[in-house]
């Protein structure tokens, strides 16, 4: 483990926190091993687990627990090749009410050609009167896997609260060898953005899913799951991607949709079973 040291830029700036990590998996003996690991500020990992054969499964921790207006968080994410790595969070990430400075949070991941990569966050959370900019970019080289969801809940619909303040920009970028393959941009700035017929047309959740290596052959068993009948959600197949798209009013059934969908696709595109990390179970 290293410790980065801040930059001057961060030295700076005393508006918020400011955290970085840095991991990269590589092939080991007969499992994946996290080669390098660095951070600084309060974004850490656990130790890796292995409740399955050679893949290394690893939780994203961040101790305080949500981001507050000006702090920053960054996240750069290697996968070699012959590695195999399923990254997730023990919860959801709050973005709380700002007085006026924006929270962000980047992700920038790369895999290489022959390795997989599961992405698998808990949901992002935005209150009313929060200011949050998402960036999310998975750059994938020819034969590298990839599945991975991004869920974002506006308001807390729990608490009956709507996103009636507030602003978030949040970005999901999927590039292959320098070339784009989807660029899915979500703009909202309160309750008039959010209630917009042609867009989340007032519900609270919007979700997507992404998986490389989808055959058409492999839809007609997705489109007959019953959990997308009883849901906002649609399938759409561009060249090998596939984006699984939800809108409603749950983060438990979007999750629970994109588990069902991961569970079916997980043999045929990773090559095993479905295996769910353990702290969700907790």
């Amino acid at each position: 483990m290293t410790a980065l040291m801040p930059t001057s830029k961060q030295q700076e700036n005393h508006n918020g926190w400011r955290a970085r990590l840095e991991l990269e998996f590589k092939p080991g003996h007969r499992r994946t091993v996290l080669g390098a690991y660095k951070h600084y500020g309060p974004l850490v990992v656990q130790r890796p687990f292995y409740p399955e054969d050679g893949a290394c499964h690893l939780y994203i921790l961040h101790p305080p627990g949500g981001l507050v207006g000006g702090d920053r968080l960054e996240l750069d994410v290697s996968v070699e090749s012959g590695a195999f790595a399923l990254i997730t969070t023990p919860g959801a990430t709050k973005f709380y009410r700002s007085a006026g400075a924006v929270s962000a949070q980047t992700q920038d991941i790369v895999v290489r050609a022959g390795g997989a990569l599961e992405w698998l966050p808990q949901e992002n959370i935005i209150f009313a009167g929060a200011k949050a900019d998402i960036s999310t970019r998975i750059n994938l080289e020819d034969g590298a896997r990839f599945m991975g969801w991004e869920i974002i809940c506006l308001g807390r619909p729990v608490n009956q609260e709507r996103f009636i303040s507030g602003s978030i920009s949040a970005l999901l970028a999927i590039i292959r060898q320098g070339v784009p393959l989807l660029f899915d941009r979500l703009r909202v700035s309160g309750a008039k953005d959010l209630d917009r017929g042609p867009g989340l047309r007032g519900f609270p959740v919007t979700a997507s899913f992404v998986a490389t290596s989808v055959k058409g052959s492999m839809l007609d068993s997705l489109r007959e799951m019953p959990c997308l009948a009883e849901a906002t959600a649609g399938l759409t197949l561009i060249d090998d991607l596939l984006v699984v798209r939800y809108l409603g009013n749950s983060t438990q059934q979007a999750r629970q949709i994109f588990q069902d969908i991961r569970a079916c696709l997980r043999p045929q595109i990773i090559g095993l079973p479905a295996c769910s990390p353990r702290i969700w179970g907790t």
